[in-house]
């Protein structure tokens, strides 16, 4: 079976045989399996901790290729505010909890979660819920993108 050689930042590479797409759970993983999306080339991704994929990533294979990480689009909660210092309190919050919350500008995007959301409006947050991609912030303890050579 092919093994995935390195992990290659999304921007650092040209052209890919194929692409997988995962949801954000299938792209923060140690140990896989992946099968491409069109080739079904098979490959295994063995990292020593868990990696955290980004959309548009690359996955070099031990015979030179690249399979292109795409993320698949996931039932999410925008959530934006009346202010920079609003938004700033939100993202409190939703930390304090432990959520994985991808900052995306004037907004916030967090899982579908009704409870959360519920939340979040009763601290005068404006919530939608979309169906977008995926890449929440990484955290402080190991949870950032890496990439290195086998």
């Amino acid at each position: 079976m092919l093994k995935v050689a390195s992990i290659l930042p999304a921007g650092t590479w040209d052209s890919a045989a194929d692409h997988v797409t995962l949801d954000q759970d299938g792209r923060h993983r140690r140990r896989f399996v992946l099968t491409s999306d069109h080739m079904k080339i098979d490959a295994l991704l063995d990292e020593p901790a868990a990696v955290q994929l980004k959309h548009g990533d690359g996955l070099k294979l031990d015979d030179g290729r690249i399979i292109e990480v795409l993320a698949a689009p996931e039932d999410l909660l925008e959530v934006t505010a009346h202010s920079p210092e609003h938004l700033l309190r939100l993202a409190w919050h939703l930390g304090n909890r432990h959520l994985a919350t991808q900052i995306d500008g004037q907004r916030l995007l967090i899982r579908y979660d009704h409870v959360i959301a519920h939340m979040l409006e009763h601290l005068g947050a404006h919530v939608h819920r979309v169906r977008e991609r995926f890449d929440p912030e990484g955290g402080a303890y190991g949870g950032a993108h890496h990439a290195h050579e086998h």
